[in-house]
Order: structure tokens, then C-alpha cells, then sequence
């Protein structure tokens, strides 16, 4: 068994026009990772705990957990534009 993170693409199938994937850094040590929550029951829970996790087995330097306004709705520009700004990496997460 491996202890590399299992990763699924929740763009698969379905979609009718491919966007291309970002660069990926090598790795994440001395990284600042954003969590974006999409406001969903105990994503905030969820998130915390990958932070941590990031963290601790991964090296990251820092982690930004950024909240959207409502979860039916795509995050503010502004709010993405920020974490652009802000971090390395980004993760859109979700919760129940």
C-alpha cells in the first residue's frame, strides 16, 4: 500500500470543453496552501484537517482557508483573486 494521497478528477466525463490543468509544483514543503470551503456541513472540519495534515507529512509552510458566500454559487472573483495572489497552491474542497 502506498502512502501517496489517492487524487479523483471530479472534472471526468461529462464536461464539453477540456481546460488544461495548472502547473504542479514537485512538492509542497515550504509551500502556502489555500482551502477554499464551499460553506457545505463540516467542510470546515474537513478542512482543518487536511491542513494539518499538509502540514505536518508534507512540510507546508502555511495554510489559508478562505470561506465562498453560499455553496450553490461559484466563489466571488475577488475571493479567488485573492487567493491567487496569496498562495502556491489551491484547492477547491468540499463538505457534506
Amino acid at each position: 500500500m502506498t502512502s501517496e494521497p489517492g487524487f479523483i478528477d471530479p472534472t471526468a466525463g461529462g464536461a464539453r470543453e477540456r481546460v488544461a490543468f495548472a502547473p504542479r509544483p514537485m512538492d509542497l514543503a515550504g509551500k502556502v496552501v489555500g482551502l477554499l470551503d464551499n460553506t457545505k456541513e463540516q467542510a470546515d472540519i474537513i478542512l482543518e484537517t487536511v491542513g494539518e495534515a499538509l502540514r505536518e507529512r508534507y512540510g507546508v509552510a502555511r495554510v489559508v482557508v478562505r470561506r465562498k458566500e453560499f455553496f450553490s454559487r461559484p466563489a466571488a472573483g475577488a475571493l479567488i483573486d485573492g487567493m491567487a495572489n496569496e498562495v502556491h497552491v489551491a484547492v477547491a474542497a468540499l463538505g457534506g
